[in-house]
């Protein structure tokens, strides 16, 4: 009888499921269901809509949950979900592109300083980060923190749902503002930063568990109502960032581009950071080491609305990306949805370099460029930490499957990128994360195991003008950066 593993990512944008052969790896189905869209400032989500996704999803599966022993959940990092004794979620939870928090994170940094912030666990707050939502709350909605017996973030409560069990897991806790990874530990003093009563706060927390320690099995009623079998282990879970790492069975040194509604680079390391400058977050990963991240919340969704500027879909507008040889006269600074690296919540796109003789190709390329150009600045900070990038570069997301986007990153970067053939990196790596519990064994080595992170490399064009590129992108940022008025000072 064939055994199977489940890996589920709850993305922003919608639930993916995938069901894969535990001992090969080997993908053997996957079903996927939308969830409501959000658009920035103000970006909420039911966590109800989640569980109806998730429960949609292994429906279409249903065939095969009878040979299901296991399965993992991964989600989007940072919303903030809220639980009242009955169980009953208290208000939508806020998004991690949510950015009406930003004055509540820039007074957050204001009482301790960045410094302090980095030291304490990891990061600096900004509009993204829960404890900054926490603060919104507290803030705008004093009654709805006064219901609350349970504080979790979007894996948490899936994985609760399913199991009953308030857990979460080192990967996901690291994003919150209020837990240190150096330590392993939550810090009732930061907390205290925005609740009367931190000590009752860290008790209303999850439960963090080790890397490969069960939460569960899926409950009785729920098990029944899907055709699971009860014995289904249910894996501790994880941030999508960190289920991708787990999914690309990455080592000390390799490095990954991201590319979804969000943009990450990130890197596995075995040592914490603690960046003061605000724009390397130090997050822990899901094997017990730890995973330095640069975040922007602009990718996909500009070269999407370019497209739409232009009257094309994704794939034509590749082809006219990579029809023209890429420039540093014309640079688009990405940020239709305000920014998180840098810390520009309230920001716009802009363009410069504009003619008469600029054509649809030309916007094109800019497009793809400039959402990449901001990912580079990340490595640069990555480096600056002293995270260690040579190891090998990949290329992961729903941006990945982009012709455009394989090769000028390469371009850019001037280096050979790996696109791994596992497309749904988080969901793969939440399955791997599945079968580990099963086993006792490291995530990452059951993904090795399965090859997940394997994949076609392209090599950069040897014609790019890559630093003249980069170097009038980082130009134009640091202008855009310099003329604002009033920035919440994350650079310590």
């Amino acid at each position: 009888m064939t055994h199977l593993a489940i890996g589920v990512d709850s993305s922003t944008q919608a639930t993916k499921v995938e069901v894969r052969d535990l001992d090969s790896g080997n993908l053997v189905a996957s079903a996927r269901a939308a969830h409501p869209a959000v658009s920035p400032p103000c970006c909420e989500q039911d966590p109800e809509e989640w569980w109806a996704a998730l429960l949609s999803c292994l429906s279409e599966v249903r065939e095969h949950l009878s040979h299901v022993r296991a399965l993992s959940i991964a989600a989007q990092q940072h919303g903030l979900v809220l639980v009242d004794s009955s169980g009953a979620v208290i208000r939508p939870a806020k998004l991690w592109n949510d950015t009406t928090s930003a004055a509540q994170a820039a007074r957050l940094v204001e009482q301790i300083g960045a410094k302090a912030w980095a030291s304490a666990c990891g990061l600096v707050p900004v509009a993204a980060i829960t404890i900054s939502k926490l603060a919104w709350l507290a803030e705008h909605e004093p009654t709805a923190l006064a219901r609350t017996s349970k504080v979790m973030l979007p894996h948490d409560y899936l994985t609760w749902k399913l199991t009953g069990s308030h857990v979460t897991d080192r990967g996901d806790a690291s994003g919150t503002g209020w837990w240190d990874p150096s330590r392993g530990d939550y810090r009732a003093d930061l907390l205290g930063l925005v609740v009367d009563d931190p000590e009752a706060w860290i008790g209303r927390l999850p439960r963090v568990l080790r890397p490969s320690q069960p939460a569960g099995c899926v409950m009785d009623s729920t098990a029944h109502s899907l055709g699971l079998s009860r014995q289904a282990v249910v894996g501790p879970g994880t941030g999508d960032n960190m289920a991708a790492a787990v999914g690309l069975a990455l080592e000390s040194g390799d490095v990954v581009v991201s590319l979804g509604t969000s943009g990450t680079i990130y890197a596995a390391s075995e040592h914490p950071t603690a960046d003061a400058s605000g724009a390397v977050a130090g997050f822990a990963d899901a094997n017990g080491r730890f995973l330095p991240l640069v975040c922007t919340n602009n990718a996909t969704g500009v070269t999407d609305a370019v497209g739409r500027w232009l009257g094309v879909e994704r794939e034509a507008l590749a082809d006219l990306a990579l029809s023209v040889s890429p420039n540093s006269n014309l640079v688009m600074l990405p940020y239709l949805a305000g920014e998180r690296t840098p810390n520009l919540p309230d920001a716009t796109g802009s363009i410069r370099g504009l003619t008469l003789s600029t054509t649809r190709a030309n916007l094109a390329a800019m497009a793809h460029i400039g959402v990449l150009c901001g990912l580079l600045s990340g490595a640069d900070a990555l480096q600056a930490c002293g995270v260690t990038l040579t190891g090998r570069a990949l290329l992961v997301g729903g941006g990945a499957r982009s012709r455009a986007y394989r090769q000028l990153l390469a371009d850019l970067w001037e280096r050979p990128v790996t696109v791994p053939t596992a497309e749904e990196a988080v969901a793969a790596g939440a399955a791997a994360q599945a079968a580990a519990v099963l086993v006792n064994q490291q995530p990452s080595d059951v993904a090795r195991r399965w090859s997940l992170g394997t994949g076609p490399t392209v090599r950069p064009r040897d014609f790019i003008d890559s630093r003249g590129i980069r170097r009038a992108y980082h130009d134009a940022a640091e202008a855009m950066w310099t003329s604002q008025e009033e920035i919440p000072d994350a650079r310590g």
